[in-house]
């Protein structure tokens, strides 16, 4: 185990998160904080790789056949909120909290994860290897983030990705299917009979999103959920538009892929006026089995499970994966975003705990079962 304290490695983590804070790390713009965690791991004697804006390294004991755990998290942000009342780049402690921009999402998630990954490096003789991912373009889902990393990985079997979830388990996380609809007519001049008009034929198309349900309801993550959230159509008052745009989100649970909730969609609403696009298939959802020992170890740390409405690069994981951290989600993406201190303290000992819990179970385990050959 780490030759430092969790008290020393929690002290430092958050010394890493203010100085995150205070370094601006808009997706794909994460040179800086970058370099802040390639220091942390320098500081540490972990050797690491780097691709663009990503960082990764592996357990100091790393073996060729074991399985292999992935912790990540990002260290990109949204822009700051428009109602934000303090600076966005300044790391202010104030009553117990941490405020700053990306404190919470996911700063908070990605340093306890760095302390609980630099905890582990040493240790000797474990039942799986360990790697950390701090990515970039999470916010973004750009194409240089985790995506871009797994093929450098060697084949992963089960994930932690840290969000904030209180520090809950969020075993199953909804998929995403952003959608543009097209819904075309017959233009002219307003001052004249016309019934194929596509604004009033987007009106079936829009009762059809907000009236379908899919079959098939998840029992962690509830139905598949479509919204339409954006529309356009023309350009002048006079005038009948040729076609109308309806941008529709669509949630997508663990019992569909995206690809057949797509084909479904298309089924229902496609003919010769309406057509549907979709701006990527690979967002799917995601989840890990409730007995899974990760999951089980959290379960007798007194954690509960839920499945989570929204997205994490878990998307991008073909390997059984749990969504975990310190921070509250609704605190994501808002004004004046802020995490507890005393969150990342707990964020930390409970990762360890898990961990600990976890390792020692398949260490125990993979005993029990070579003893049953002998």
């Amino acid at each position: 185990m780490s030759l430092k304290t969790i008290h020393t490695l929690t002290e430092e983590a958050i010394s890493l998160l203010k100085s995150l804070i205070a370094t601006p790390s808009f997706s794909s713009e994460e040179e800086n904080t970058a370099k802040l965690i390639e220091a942390w791991f320098n500081n540490n004697s972990i050797p690491f790789k780097r691709e663009n804006n990503n960082i990764w390294a592996y357990n100091k004991h790393f073996a060729e056949g074991k399985p292999t755990l992935l912790l990540n998290s990002h260290h990109d942000t949204v822009k700051p909120n428009q109602a934000y009342t303090l600076n966005p780049f300044e790391a202010i402690e104030q009553d117990g909290k941490l405020f700053g921009l990306g404190s919470n999402d996911a700063g908070g998630c990605l340093v306890s994860l760095i302390a609980t990954f630099t905890y582990f490096y040493e240790a000797e003789n474990l039942p799986y290897n360990i790697v950390m991912v701090a990515s970039a373009e999470e916010e973004s889902s750009g194409s240089n983030g985790l995506n871009s990393v797994l093929k450098h990985l060697p084949e992963l079997d089960c994930a932690i990705v840290g969000e904030p979830t209180e520090m809950q388990l969020a075993i199953a996380e909804k998929g995403l299917l952003v959608l543009d609809v097209t819904i075309t007519g017959t233009p002219g001049h307003a001052a004249h009979p016309n019934d194929d008009m596509a604004i009033y034929n987007t009106l079936n198309v829009i009762e059809w999103f907000r009236d379908y349900s899919f079959e098939k309801i998840s029992d962690v993550l509830g139905p598949v959920k479509m919204t339409v959230t954006q529309i356009n159509a023309g350009k002048q008052h006079n005038v009948v538009p040729a076609e109308c745009n309806l941008v529709v989100d669509v949630r997508v649970n663990d019992c569909y892929t995206n690809l057949e909730v797509l084909e479904t969609i298309k089924s229902g609403i496609e003919n010769g006026k309406v057509t549907v696009k979709p701006r990527s298939l690979h967002l799917n959802s995601s989840s890990i089995v409730k007995e899974h020992a990760i999951v089980q170890a959290g379960i007798a740390l007194g954690r509960t499970t839920y499945g989570s409405p929204t997205l994490s690069d878990q998307s991008v994981l073909s390997c059984q994966s749990l969504k975990l951290g310190p921070g509250l989600s609704l605190r994501s993406h808002s004004a004046d975003e802020f995490i507890y201190i005393n969150e990342i303290k707990e964020g930390v000992e409970l990762y360890i705990k898990i961990l600990s819990q976890f390792l020692n179970y398949t260490t125990k385990t993979a005993d029990e079962a070579t003893l049953k050959q002998q």
